[in-house]
């Protein structure tokens, strides 16, 4: 039975986007910093509303700033180093994760009432302080490393594709941010009790979602056995993991809505015209942070919705042309190839497989030959964008005078010679090739 970790590890082994099409580098990672950064930005927010209505907000401060650092450390070591397996360091966090917040969830309803106030208090911001220090390690280590993406080989750090990544990268982290806070004025302007049941219900759907999570890595590193039944178990979180954010978006965008509808009217006794003042100011403050909090709620899920949709649509490859094949040679004209256009053919294999291949003129003298995969991708193909080769798995733009060289994400090259106005590809190479098509 296959397994593999698909969501937690982020998306750098090489893109992950399947077909992301043209003007698609700001949207792309403007979602992927959105979906990794709302649930954890959701969670803190909640907390930091609850902890500074109990003046408790000051080591859980500590505790965020030192999770970020370690990220922030993890992020380099992983893009400098081979010193370190992600997958076992997530495992460390997220089991410290689930384990404090299911502590959290025990002293926030109760079972530490026989302590006295002081030592609550202490608990309280001691269990805040490891709770924000593990989210924020264990979810800012991929917004760190997205960075390391922008710049492709060969690529100048004032190209347009660079400028469009960054783009998408600071909207991303500025729409969480806003939603953070809005959501932390809002939360804070509700009664206590009535944040508790609302923090612990998404405390509750994150652990699930991390739970299944470490579930899915302990499997990866054949820590636990894989059953059926909890293969069975697994799949519903994995293929839907996006609901987890959906449903904990759902219940806090009650915040917004609730405060909104109480900033209305004047329900406060005054005393005079001035205290009238004050008190409408208030609550013109009050309903201008829920607007800011629902407006993010409803951008944040355009975007997780239907602009992923409409970013992460299928690129159709162009057909495949037809050719000739002559003495165990296939044989392509200049005329037909030579317009610095991409060119896609198949060869029938003995096996049955087809292996396509593309041909793109780079010069005056010379052409790129490949087939229509990498090592990387496999054989998910090449289309062209703005006069450029894209690779369709993940996105990755490739260097023209590349192509026909091994290395990266460049197609596999083919050897060709030229003669008689043709050129001419051996057929036993492609043989050769057939079960990268199976």
């Amino acid at each position: 039975m296959n397994f593999t970790v698909l969501a937690a590890t982020g998306t750098h082994a090489c893109g992950g986007q399947n077909g992301i099409l043209e003007g698609g580098a700001v949207l792309k990672y403007l979602i992927q910093v959105a979906q990794n950064l709302l649930l954890p930005v959701i969670m803190l927010a909640l907390f930091a509303a609850l902890a500074a209505k109990s003046r408790s907000a000051r080591l859980p401060c500590r505790g965020f700033a030192t999770g970020a650092a370690g990220a922030l450390l993890l992020a380099a070591l992983k893009n400098f180093t081979v010193l370190v397996n992600r997958e076992y360091v997530n495992i460390v966090l997220l089991t410290a994760g689930i384990a404090t917040e299911l502590f959290l969830l025990a002293l926030l309803w109760g079972s530490a009432k026989g302590r006295s106030a002081e030592k609550r208090e202490w608990t309280f911001e001691s269990v805040g302080a490891v709770f924000a220090a593990a989210l924020a390690f264990y979810y800012l280590t991929d917004i760190f490393l997205y960075p390391t993406e922008f710049l492709l080989a060969g690529e100048s750090a004032f190209s347009t594709d660079f400028l469009f990544r960054a783009t998408g990268y600071l909207c991303g982290i500025l729409l969480a941010a806003l939603i953070g806070a809005a959501l932390f004025k809002t939360a804070a302007c509700l009664s206590g009790d009535f944040l508790l049941r609302i923090f612990s219900l998404c405390l509750t759907v994150g652990l699930i979602s991390q739970s299944s999570l470490l579930v899915q890595f302990l499997l990866a590193r054949r820590i636990i056995p894989m059953k059926d039944w909890l293969f069975a178990l697994l799949m519903p979180a994995i293929n839907y993991r996006d609901f987890f954010l959906y449903i904990m978006m759902a219940v806090t965008l009650i915040l917004p809505l609730l405060l909104y509808k109480r900033s209305l009217r004047v329900q406060s006794p005054y005393a005079n015209p001035a205290e009238l003042r004050k008190l409408k100011s208030g609550l013109r403050l009050r309903r201008r942070w829920s607007a800011l909090a629902i407006a993010g709620y409803i951008g944040a899920f355009f975007c997780l919705t239907a602009v992923k949709s409409y970013a992460e649509r299928e690129v159709v490859l162009s057909p495949i042309e037809p050719m000739t094949i002559k003495g165990g040679m296939v044989v392509l004209p200049l005329e037909t190839i030579s317009d610095w256009r991409l060119h896609r053919y198949a060869y029938e294999a003995e096996n049955g497989a087809q292996v396509r291949f593309i041909v793109i003129r780079k010069n005056n003298v010379a052409y790129g030959v490949g087939l229509d995969a990498c090592d990387i991708c496999g054989p998910t193909g090449y289309y062209e964008r703005d006069d450029q080769v894209i690779c369709k798995l993940c996105d990755v733009v490739m260097n023209k005078s590349t192509i026909g060289f091994k290395g990266g994400c460049n197609p596999v090259p083919l050897a060709y010679t030229l003669k008689g106005g043709g050129m001419l590809i051996d057929t036993k190479d492609l043989e050769k090739e057939k079960t990268r098509f199976k």
